[in-house]
């Protein structure tokens, strides 16, 4: 008896391991970087907007907001991402990307995750409501200065 209980056991967890969502997430993300913004609160982005997040590894966080750069902190433990922006730049931009810019300032504070699903970055709420989608991209950032590298 107990061994038949064992067996079926072990083919539920079998079983269950061999399940797939068809979803990739990588549990040993690695935010450092820069990641362009495709989507903000489900919506793309102006086109040809430079909206921007830069993970460094020491923890700051830069980027540009669509029409000007700024500058912060991040913290990232496990899959729990907090973005916390302090300062940036004021320029007047058109009102498409002003728009744009003050929901990437506000929804940046509201992230409280972050999640690999194939080859975009998914920064989600505490109710898993996917805020930003973005792409890793092939620029070198240093000191909020971007080259495009060319093939």
């Amino acid at each position: 008896m107990v061994t038949l209980r064992l067996i079926q056991v072990s083919v539920v967890l079998l079983l269950t391991g061999c399940q797939s969502t068809g979803v990739t997430v990588d549990n040993q993300l690695k935010l450092e970087g820069a990641w362009h913004i495709e989507k903000i609160n489900g919506q793309s982005v102006v086109n040809y907007s430079p909206a921007k997040l830069n993970f460094s590894q020491n923890g700051v966080l830069s980027g540009n907001n669509s029409c000007n750069t700024f500058s912060g902190n991040y913290t990232f433990i496990g899959d729990a991402l907090t973005l916390a922006p302090e300062a940036g730049t004021m320029k007047a931009c058109v009102d498409a990307l002003e728009s744009q810019e003050k929901q990437v300032m506000t929804l940046m504070p509201k992230v409280t995750q972050a999640r690999l699903v194939k080859t975009q970055l998914l920064l989600q709420d505490e109710d898993d409501k996917t805020l930003f989608i973005l792409n890793k991209t092939s620029n070198f950032q240093d000191d909020n200065v971007s080259v495009i590298l060319e093939k």
